[in-house]
C-alpha cells in the first residue's frame, strides 16, 4: 500500500490558532538565559557530562558570521563585510578556542555531526574552507556515518567551493532560495537567478553529497499564491531530498534593516494563509512528508524514518537523527547545548578576540536546568519531532503520574482535542495530520516559562 503524504489544510483552524510562541530549538528558549552563568560552569558541566557519557559522540557547530550583501528579511547573526583579511583573522580564531576547548573534551567521545551556519559559511575562500575543515578533523574525531552538513549561499559561489566543502568531508548542503520571483528578489535584495541555484545543486549532487536541502520563505513583499505556485513548481522539478519553507517574521523593532521591507508590501493575512496551505498540499501531495516545524522530506529520506521510529530529533541546526547529543558551538553568538546546560558565546568580534586573548572561552551567558526544565524539554522535544508521547514513558523515567504533573497543560489541551488536532488517550498524547501544522502552539502548553509574569515579554514569531 502506498504511503499517503498529502495533508489537507484548514484554514479556519489555522487563523484559530495563530499566535506569536518559540520555535523551540531549546527548552528553556533562548530569551530566558541569563549573565549569571559563565565559562567555569560551562567546563564543570562538561566533565560531567564527559564522565557520564564517555562513549557517546558529540555534535560541533561553527558559526560564520559574514556575508557578501544583507538580505532584507534576515533574522539571523550576521554582518556584511567585504575585508577578506576580516575574515582570515575571524578563521584563526575559531581554531584558537577548538584548541581552548578540546583539552576538557574526552578525547574517546567521535563527532556524530557537524555543522557550519551563518551568515554564509561559503563566503570563506576555499583555502579558509579546508584549513578549517582539516583542523577540525585534526583535532576531533569523526564516526565513519557523521552527519556533515553546510549552509551554501549559490550566489558568488564556485565549484572549487564545492570541492572543498567535499575534501574536508561535508555530505549534506542546505541551500537558500526564499522565492524565484525576479521582483520579490529585488524586494528583499537578494538576487539569486534559478540558472545559479540549478547550477549548484548539479555540482553538489556531481561531487557527492548525499543530501540536498533548499530553502523557502512565504510572507515577503509582493507574494501571492500564483507567484509562489511558480516557485514551487520550479523546486519540484530541481527535486531537492529536503525542503524547508519558513515563515517571514517581520519584527522591524528588533531587525532594523527589515524597515527597508514597507508593511504595505507584505501579503495580506488571508494571502499569507493561502500560500502556506497551498505549499503544504502541493509538496505533501509531491510525495514529500511533512516532517513538521516548516520542514519536508522524501519518504526514503533519514528524517522521515526517524520521525517514524519515534527518534528524531531537534536542536539548534534543526531536525536530526541523532537525538540527545551533547552540542559544542563555536564563533561569536553560537549557543552549546549539556545534557543540563545551555550557554552562548559573546555577540561581538572584539569581545570574541579579547576573551581568547585572555585563554577564556567566550561564553557570556547561559541557562542550568532544573529537574522541571529537564522533564518539560523531553516532553516538548517528543512532540515537536515524533507528535507522540507515551505517558508510562516519563512516568517512569521521572517518577512522576503523568496526568496529575501535568494537569493544567491537559485542560488547556481540551481545545485542541475537540478541533481535532491531538488524540489523548489514557496512556498516550498523539499528534493529529491537521495537529502537525500546528505543533508549536501544542507544545506551547507544557511551556511553564510562558505563565511567568515579567516586565520585558520575549517577542516571538508567529506560529503560522
Amino acid at each position: 500500500m502506498a504511503l499517503k503524504t498529502k495533508i489537507d489544510v484548514d484554514i479556519e483552524l489555522l487563523k484559530k490558532y495563530d499566535q506569536p510562541g518559540p520555535r523551540y530549538t531549546s527548552y528553556p528558549t533562548a530569551p530566558y538565559f541569563h549573565e549569571g552563568v559563565g565559562a567555569k560552569d560551562y567546563l564543570e558541566h562538561i566533565q560531567k557530562d564527559d564522565a557520564q557519557k564517555a562513549d557517546e559522540g558529540l555534535s560541533l557547530y561553527f558559526h560564520i558570521p559574514f556575508c557578501d550583501t544583507l538580505c532584507y528579511f534576515c533574522g539571523c547573526n550576521m554582518m556584511v563585510t567585504h575585508n577578506r583579511e576580516k575574515i582570515a583573522y575571524y578563521v584563526n580564531y575559531l581554531i584558537k578556542e577548538m584548541e581552548l576547548m578540546r583539552p576538557h573534551i574526552n578525547s574517546k567521545r567521535k563527532i556524530k555531526q557537524l555543522h557550519w551556519g551563518g551568515g554564509t559559511p561559503t563566503y570563506l575562500l576555499p583555502d579558509e574552507i579546508r584549513k578549517l575543515g582539516f583542523t577540525i578533523r585534526d583535532l576531533f574525531g569523526f564516526d565513519d556515518d557523521a552527519e556533515i552538513s553546510v549552509e551554501i549561499d549559490p550566489r558568488e559561489l564556485t565549484k572549487d567551493h564545492i570541492k572543498a566543502l567535499r575534501d574536508v568531508g561535508f555530505n549534506r548542503c542546505s541551500m537558500g532560495v526564499q522565492d524565484f520571483n525576479p521582483k520579490i528578489q529585488k524586494a528583499v535584495n537578494r538576487i539569486q537567478p534559478e540558472s545559479i541555484t540549478r547550477q549548484t545543486v548539479d555540482w553538489a549532487r556531481e561531487l557527492g553529497f548525499h543530501s540536498v536541502n533548499i530553502d523557502l520563505m512565504y510572507g515577503l513583499p509582493f507574494q501571492t499564491v500564483q507567484s509562489f505556485e511558480e516557485t514551487l513548481d520550479k523546486i519540484l522539478d530541481i527535486d531537492p531530498d529536503r525542503l524547508a519553507v519558513f515563515n517571514y517574521a517581520h519584527l522591524p523593532q528588533i531587525f532594523r534593516h527589515q524597515r527597508l521591507i514597507k508593511s504595505e508590501w507584505l501579503p495580506k493575512p488571508e494571502e499569507k494563509l493561502n500560500i502556506l496551505k497551498l505549499t503544504i498540499e502541493k509538496l505533501t501531495e509531491s510525495r514529500y512528508v511533512y516532517i513538521g516545524m516548516d520542514h519536508f522530506a522524501k519518504p526514503d529520506d533519514e528524517l522521515t524514518l526517524a520521525m517514524n521510529e519515534g527518534t528524531l530529533y531537534r536542536n539548534f541546526q534543526g531536525y536530526s537523527t541523532h537525538a540527545g547529543l551533547n552540542v559544542l558551538a563555536f564563533g561569536i553568538t553560537s549557543i552549546s547545548m549539556l545534557s543540563d546546560m545551555y550557554v552562548q558565546n559573546v555577540k561581538k568580534l572584539n569581545e570574541y578576540y579579547e576573551y581568547m586573548d585572555r585563554g577564556e572561552l567566550p561564553v557570556f551567558r547561559g541557562v542550568i536546568l532544573n529537574e522541571d526544565d529537564i522533564l518539560r524539554r523531553e516532553v516538548i522535544t517528543e512532540l515537536m519531532c515524533n507528535f507522540r508521547l507515551k505517558k508510562e514513558k516519563i512516568e517512569q523515567k521521572y517518577a512522576i503520574d503523568f496526568d496529575v504533573y501535568f494537569e493544567k497543560a491537559l485542560n488547556k489541551l481540551v481545545p485542541f482535542q475537540e478541533d481535532g488536532l491531538i488524540e489523548l488517550g489514557s496512556n498516550e498524547l498523539k499528534v493529529t495530520t491537521a495537529g502537525r501544522l500546528l505543533i508549536r502552539n501544542i507544545a506551547m502548553q507544557f511551556d511553564a516559562y510562558l505563565e511567568r509574569k515579567t516586565e520585558n515579554k520575549p517577542q516571538f514569531s508567529r506560529t503560522v
